[in-house]
């Protein structure tokens, strides 16, 4: 890297706003970075005006991030090779469905010195079956390593500052340290673990449990249901890293990754929200995005569809009933009052008398 690391925020959602006022804050105040920290920005037209425009200007993403204040030092780019081609880091926060057309853009257009990291939760569905995890995806398209940040970390209260965790999953422990001191504030607390695959599972993985969350609150069925459903997802979730992922730790699951961001999602966050009025209002998946997202995408479904995608080219789909159960929910195949059924009959509830 050179004296000076220029950052790259790839993404410019709700999270990605969120994250800019952290790291632009940083790169300000640290003279180990360059001032200067590039934002791409997908361009919309807000009444007549440009989004990246707006943000230049008035330095509030009015979409994505209304009444929140970005630092000066964040520069809204609407073309993403022309924000991240002198970037050392590139930070990606778009919705993963984005990653492979955006890395098709950045080949061969960013520094090879560059390193990624990931804050974008979900998996994607590999060519020929499989998934395949982002920071995966961005190095096999980008050739470069790519580190992962995942936690407990609710876009709309990191904005207001408050105090909340992280997790960053890097192998390399100096490059760690310059993201670590990147993101780290007083409110914005960061512990770095070098199980890199474990950390970005969980994040994918939290989403789905919290669409069974939000049927649980749709039906009206209470916390101690809610608390099971966390308890089995947390189950399904360490033993999905398990077969498919062997050689994590479990110690990861306890970092603000796992079972934080497990908590924070189930009871707050958009997965859990769209998930209760899909049960109370009958309406599809994609009729309440398109009421209540504000032209964002629900993660939880998707992820949900390419887990099974891989269950089901395994024949594994009984032993995860939790997420099998989730999935077909959300797409129809089963009533949300199905759901009962399977929190009744899960496997952890069969006696285990040795």
């Amino acid at each position: 890297m050179s004296d000076k690391v220029r950052v790259c925020i790839v993404g410019s959602g709700n999270w990605g706003s969120a994250i800019a006022k952290i790291v632009g804050a940083n790169a300000k105040r640290l003279a180990t970075f360059e001032d200067r920290v590039t934002m791409y920005v997908y361009e919309e037209m807000i009444d007549g005006k440009k989004l990246t425009e707006i943000i230049n200007t008035t330095h509030e993403n009015v979409k994505y991030l209304p009444g929140h204040k970005l630092p000066e030092n964040v520069v809204a780019v609407p073309d993403v090779v022309e924000a991240a081609k002198d970037a050392d880091i590139l930070i990606f926060v778009v919705p993963h469905q984005f990653i492979r057309g955006l890395g098709t853009q950045l080949l061969g257009k960013i520094k090879p010195t560059a390193v990624g990291l990931s804050l974008i939760k979900g998996f994607d569905v590999a060519e020929g079956g499989g998934m395949e995890l982002i920071s995966h995806l961005i190095t096999k398209h980008l050739k470069i390593p790519c580190s992962v940040l995942m936690g407990a970390n609710l876009a709309g209260e990191v904005a207001e500052e408050k105090f909340c965790e992280t997790t960053i999953g890097c192998r390399d422990m100096k490059i760690a340290q310059t993201l670590r001191d990147l993101f780290l504030t007083p409110n914005f607390r960061v512990v770095v673990v070098d199980d890199v695959d474990a950390v970005e599972i969980c994040g994918a993985l939290k989403n789905i449990v919290a669409c069974g969350a939000g049927f649980v609150d749709g039906m009206g069925l209470g916390d101690n249901t809610k608390a099971a459903v966390i308890r089995l997802g947390l189950m399904e979730m360490i033993k999905f890293v398990d077969v498919f992922y062997p050689g994590s730790k479990l110690s990861t699951f306890f970092e603000s990754c796992g079972v934080a961001d497990l908590i924070t999602t189930c009871y707050g966050g958009r997965n859990r929200k769209v998930s209760e009025a899909f049960v109370k209002t009958g309406k599809t998946i994609v009729e309440l995005e398109n009421e209540m997202l504000n032209g964002q995408k629900l993660q939880g479904p998707i992820t949900a569809e390419e887990v099974n995608f891989m269950l089901k080219s395994k024949g594994m789909e009984d032993k995860f009933p939790l997420f099998t159960a989730i999935h077909k929910i959300c797409t129809g195949t089963v009533k949300p009052q199905g759901f009962l059924d399977c929190l009744r009959n899960h496997p952890e509830h069969m006696q285990k008398f040795s």
